[in-house]
């Protein structure tokens, strides 16, 4: 929950502060610039969750990997709360790796919980779900509002608070986890062991070259080509890694079958988050600069807004469980490729509404807020369909010895989802609010499209994966 309240915290205000004005405190950069970098370390927070799995697997375990996660994620908004163009970029670098070792395996270990009690399992991964929702809610209202009214700092100072409260309790309540997750699921020998200990530190060791030498302004990159060339760096690690698990993973045909579904949620889950992280972005923009935000006299920070999501989370969240358990024991609970599908399509029904708000902005000077309101209920409604839903699919799916791993694969969705986010979200507001109606109308016209291809074929795909069974 804390660690999530630091986050999301954080990121509801990221993109105002780089696009507010130096007289307001910010950077000044324009909104494809901000988008760009808003994708660019979104995607890498998700993409750093691979090596961050595959290290709780075979190196520290997940106990120890999250917590050493946490304790650099939180100097990292540390960082972000000292008013320096430096540390500002250092703070984004300490977030993406503490978030990179704590996130997947994190996830890992709540699937790990539910061992003994499969059935169980997606109904206890809505739960998680709601919880760290709760953490959203309170980054969004605490640091959205001391960033946007007091000082951008505080409120990512305040992220950095709300991460050491989540190690205290952390570091006070791990006995109740009983040993799971204490130990690397790989015993690999310690020669083996210290190998990879050398390489990984050699790899941190270029980093910091590289961030150094760019923060003396050895070098510079502009971050609009940059998110262009990560996205086709991450889909080639993506169909690269599913490559080896498929080919030379050692994996039986049944555990084949189920990294082919895998592979099949992992497009779908992709395009939604290109859609779902417009939040941060475009939406945030236009929730700023065009949506009508008094009430009773009093304008309230456009952050708060984005409250409405992990709002909406916990509010329907139980309901979403119970649904699936009352379908499930009817015998009519959808399959998996059936439930994703459905995801896009409630997406796309919010892109419609939110391209009607952007043209009613055009004719009237700003849009009632009602129109984010609808397409945030839309949208995570979608998400509780898609997003915890697949956290159990591939806890349940994985191969046994790929499990940390495979989540951090799963992360790599969002991980490519988010850099397309970026760069959809530039396009979207890089001529301000003109140019918003059209580009979300496209996108809502390709997420239903993939939608309907996943629930035309949920059926046979799932008899083909699960017919051994």
């Amino acid at each position: 929950m804390w660690e999530r309240m630091s986050y999301y915290g954080m990121r509801g205000i990221l993109v105002l502060f780089m696009t507010a004005s130096i007289l307001d405190g910010g950077l000044n950069f324009n909104n494809a610039s901000a988008s760009a970098i808003y994708g660019i370390y979104a995607a890498s927070v998700y993409l750093a969750t691979l090596p961050g799995g595959w290290i709780g697997d075979n190196i520290l375990g997940q106990q120890k990997t999250i917590l050493y996660g946490g304790i650099i994620i939180m100097f990292g908004h540390l960082s972000l709360a000292i008013p320096n163009i430096n540390s500002f970029y250092i703070g984004l670098i300490l977030v993406v790796l503490g978030t990179g070792l704590l996130k997947p395996n994190i996830s890992a270990i709540v699937g790990s919980l539910y061992e003994d009690n499969i059935e169980m399992r997606q109904s206890g991964f809505t739960i998680f779900y709601m919880a760290i929702n709760l953490g959203s809610i309170l980054g969004f209202f605490i640091c959205g509002y001391l960033g946007e009214n007091i000082g951008w700092h505080y409120g990512f100072g305040a992220a950095g608070i709300g991460m050491a409260f989540g190690l205290l309790q952390y570091i006070y309540n791990i006995k109740l986890l009983n040993g799971v997750g204490s130990k690397p699921f790989n015993q690999i020998n310690s020669e083996t062991k210290n190998k990879y200990i050398k390489i990984i530190f050699g790899i941190l060791a270029i980093v910091f070259l590289i961030t150094i030498s760019g923060l003396l302004g050895i070098w510079n990159i502009d971050p609009i080509p940059l998110a262009n060339i990560l996205t086709i760096i991450i889909t080639l690690i993506s169909l690269a890694y599913f490559f080896y698990i498929f080919v030379f993973g050692g994996l039986n045909k049944k555990e084949k079958k189920r990294v082919v579904m895998i592979f099949v949620l992992f497009i779908g889950a992709a395009l939604f988050w290109s859609g779902f992280d417009q939040a941060g972005s475009s939406f945030n923009i236009f929730a700023k600069e065009y949506t009508n935000r008094i009430i009773f006299g009093w304008e309230y920070p456009a952050s708060w807004l984005q409250i409405l999501n992990p709002l909406f989370v916990v509010i329907l969240s139980p309901f979403m469980s119970y649904l699936w358990i009352y379908l499930g024991k009817k015998m009519l609970d959808p399959s998996l490729p059936f439930k994703f599908g459905l995801g896009l399509i409630f997406m796309a029904i919010g892109f419609l509404i939110i391209a009607i708000g952007a043209q009613v902005a055009l004719s009237e000077g700003l849009a009632g807020a009602q129109w984010l309101l609808i397409t945030y209920l839309l949208h995570t409604i979608g998400e509780l369909t898609l997003s915890p839903i697949g956290l159990a699919a591939i806890s349940s799916l994985s191969p046994k010895k790929y499990t940390g791993q495979m989540m951090g694969i799963w992360f790599l969705a969002s991980s490519l989802g988010a850099i397309i986010a970026g760069i959809i979200s530039g396009q979207a507001t890089n001529e301000g609010l003109i140019s918003m109606p059209s580009l979300f109308n496209q996108i809502a016209i390709s997420a239903s499209l993939f939608g309907l291809v996943l629930v035309i074929l949920a059926r046979p795909l799932n008899n083909w994966v699960f017919k051994e069974d």
